[in-house]
């Protein structure tokens, strides 16, 4: 490397297990160095340190309890990066995402547990590249993010400015302009001590929670600077009301009030922070503690700052929602290049069918069985006669007997599911034997090697494990287990990922084991872990399984309650600038980009719900009843579940076999004579008849121009069903008088359509 090259070290804290180091070309002048380190309970960190004036150190944090505290046997048996994440280990989509971006040398540092990493990094792809070492180191004494950060202080290697990246992130953006904001702000400012990356995510009105289950986040900024002035994740929704400093608003004559901020756990550092957790060893958390410390912080003067991201993805696992809702995100295709079919790491190939619907091709699949949209089934699975797979992930090695229902799981790998069994949103770990006629709930979760005995059904939101019920939790974020006298279940040693649950349980049981299989049903091994009445109240706020339609329609009432209590305008505002006089100003273009953000999941959503239900026959009153579920969540109207629902219709008629446009007009009237009722039931007026209509045309111009030259036919179709009445058709033409040609194309093409529906109403007049 020349004298002139600038050389940028990182490393990475991943739970108490992982430490690794590597060289990231940035153009030809600059190299980089990341350290990866991993522990067991703690999840996952990494940290990228670095030299001279632009060095950078990474950090990753995550934290497996938050995710897996209630079966803690998924994080004590395999560390939470080795978990499967749409069946490939969540630590790979991290260093995937590194070596794209031109990462050449990895260090690993291992704490607890550390022969899981090396042996996994050992048989791994990351191992043996030419541009892209791994080596591994080991150690035992850090146990927190604060505690890393400060063992990097006194080792000396921190000169220059570093990244913190949350290590249960999945992202494909690119850091080039972020860093560059943060040098720029640097150079003219010493106090800015950190860049926090942010994106726009929306929560739900009426749960309070954004898509991930985070809690709504409340963050006040700078409209001009981009500086952070406040932070807040635990608000009193039932308050209604935040605090703010005066002195924060004396000194900031503009202010934006944002509930609508995802915080992607993505941190541009300056060599200060290192020194500053140093000097406070009661910062251990890196926003609980440190952030919320400096911004309250007016002696030494330190400033944080926000980068917003746009069209690049990143978001964090840390609980079963996001964990369901980043896997359905890797399905269709937002994470690119981090996807099923494409092979990022040692995952098995898998070819991209219709429908979102991935397939290894080495899975054997009885003719009457069917899989459905956004699925994937992975190598060495076999899947019996008449069952039905929707929604789901199902790993490598499984085998599924007939008959067999499984909607919206995440099954990991080698698992058994016999004959006659239903699932439903649940995550079923490594090794699972599920027997002939049980039942999972929505909300179950089944830890390594239970079984489940016949005709057994496991509660809604029941968590099954071979290891007893911890006796008690602690405040440090970790759990205190019960030890093998108090009947905890013994695992047998690992190995590597693969084979690391695939061994037999002992045929011995002992009393305590005995005592698990009554648990679980006849012939079943496991403990069904207690859930308080409290604890259960939250259980449907972080699950994967949908919130119930009862439950939102319950929190509802309660809000429409507490405002009809609360008229003295104590309400937070929605997110927008505050003026000199409290004025609140909303942002029109960040209003039009974040209900954008929420109309793509939420008709993504509507299309996976609508395809299962073709799939597998389900009556139109279900399909509404879900429908209804995902439009309180989402908080949409009666137009936009139309709109998802038209969309999620022509595109089914889009993917059916066609060869020529009469063939597709053909799969259009078939797919509209079918479910004309259920789109019928969210056009209870004419305006929401006009706006299927400009739907379609937004179809017809961008996401399937092949109907463009159909637009009059299908247009007639619509009316002939009595989807749409002639004054939706009338009216639509009309307010297109006074528009731009460019908009008036599919006007024109209905002209004589349009003339005929006139005449005809001159005629009854």
């Amino acid at each position: 490397m020349s004298s002139s090259s600038k050389k940028i070290i990182a490393c990475c804290y991943i739970g108490i297990s992982v430490y690794s180091q590597y060289m990231l070309k940035i153009p030809t002048t600059r190299s980089i160095k990341i350290i990866f380190w991993t522990c067991a309970m703690l999840g996952i960190y990494a940290f990228i340190l670095g030299e001279r004036d632009c060095d950078i150190f990474l950090h990753v944090l995550a934290n497996a309890r938050i995710l897996f505290y209630e079966c803690y046997s998924l994080t004590f048996v395999l560390l939470k990066v080795l978990l499967p994440l749409v069946n490939v280990p969540m630590i790979d989509y991290t260093l995937a995402w590194l070596e794209s971006a031109g990462v050449e040398e990895v260090f690993v540092f291992c704490c607890a547990h550390a022969k899981q990493v090396v042996n996994y990094l050992d048989s791994s792809k990351w191992v043996g590249q030419a541009n892209f070492s791994v080596t591994t180191i080991e150690s035992h004494n850090s146990v927190s993010a604060g505690d890393a950060l400060r063992l990097i202080y006194e080792r000396n290697v921190i000169h220059g400015d570093f990244i913190l990246i949350s290590g249960d992130t999945v992202s494909n953006m690119l850091l080039t302009e972020a860093l560059k904001e943060h040098k720029e702000r640097r150079r003219k400012d010493s106090n800015a001590v950190m860049t926090m990356v942010i994106k726009r995510s929306k929560p739900s009105p009426i749960t309070h929670q954004s898509r991930l289950g985070t809690d709504e986040l409340i963050m006040a900024i700078d409209p001009d600077t981009k500086q952070l002035l406040y932070y807040e994740d635990k608000k009193d929704h039932l308050k209604g009301t935040i605090s703010l400093d005066k002195a924060m608003l004396a000194d900031n004559p503009y202010i934006s009030l944002h509930n609508d901020k995802q915080d992607c756990y993505i941190d541009i550092c300056s060599p200060e922070v290192l020194s500053l957790f140093t000097d406070n060893f009661d910062y251990q958390h890196l926003r609980r503690h440190f952030v919320k410390g400096l911004l309250v912080d007016d002696i030494m003067g330190y400033k944080i700052f926000t980068h917003e991201i746009h069209s690049s993805y990143a978001s964090r696992i840390d609980n079963y929602r996001s964990y369901d809702s980043i896997s359905k995100d890797i399905i269709q295709r937002w994470t690119y290049p981090l996807v099923p079919d494409v092979q990022f790491s040692r995952n098995c190939a898998t070819k991209l069918e219709r429908q979102g619907m991935y397939r290894s091709s080495a899975v054997g699949q009885s003719r009457s069985a069917k899989s459905g949209p956004f699925t994937v089934i992975g190598n060495g699975t076999t899947i019996g006669s008449n069952t039905a797979i929707s929604n789901s992930v199902v790993g490598d090695g499984c085998t599924i007997g007939s008959n067999v229902s499984i909607e919206g799981c995440y099954i990991w790998h080698n698992v058994t599911i016999e004959d006659g069994c239903k699932l439903r949103h649940a995550i079923v770990c490594d090794g699972v034997i599920i027997k002939a006629g049980a039942v999972l709930e929505p909300g179950v979760v089944l830890s390594f090697k239970v079984v489940i005995g016949q005709e057994f059904v496991v509660p809604s939101y029941s968590k099954a494990s071979l290891l007893q019920q911890p006796i008690k939790q602690d405040s440090d974020e970790e759990l205190e287990y019960a030890d093998n006298s108090s009947g905890t279940v013994e695992i047998l040693p690992t190995t590597s990922t693969s084979d690391m649950l695939n061994g037999a349980l002992t045929n011995n049981l002992s009393e305590t084991q005995s005592r698990a299989a009554s648990e679980v049903g006849n012939g079943g091994v496991g403990f069904i872990w207690s859930v308080s009445e409290g604890e259960r109240e939250e259980e449907w706020r972080h699950s994967v399984a949908p919130i119930p339609t009862d439950k939102l329609l319950e929190i509802t009432q309660a809000a429409h309650d507490d405002l009809e209590l609360t008229q003295d305008g104590n309400v937070i505002p929605n997110s927008g600038e505050l003026g000199p006089e409290g004025v609140l100003n909303n942002s029109d273009d960040d209003d039009i980009e974040d209900i954008r953000d929420d109309s793509a999941y939420f008709e993504k959503e509507v299309e996976a719900t609508f395809l299962r239900a073709v799939d597998e026959n389900v009556k139109e009153d279900h399909i509404v009843l879900e429908v209804n579920s995902l439009r309180l969540s989402y908080n949409m109207t009666s137009v936009d579940c139309a709109s998802a629902l038209f969309y999620s219709m022509m595109k089914l008629a889009l993917d059916l076999p066609h060869s020529s446009p009469s063939d597709l007009l053909k799969n259009a009237g078939n797919v509209m004579t079918k479910w004309h009722k259920l789109l019928k039931y969210y056009l209870p007026s004419i305006d929401e008849e006009i706006e299927v209509i400009m739907k379609f045309e937004e179809m017809c111009l961008e996401s399937a121009k092949e109907y463009s030259s159909l637009f009059v036919q299908i247009l007639h179709l619509l009316y002939d069903k009595d989807i749409i009445q002639e004054e939706a058709v009338l009216n639509w033409a009309a307010e297109k008088e006074g528009a731009d040609e460019s908009d008036k194309v599919f006007v024109k093409q209905s002209e004589k359509f349009i003339q005929w529906l006139n005449e005809a109403s001159e005629e009854e007049d």
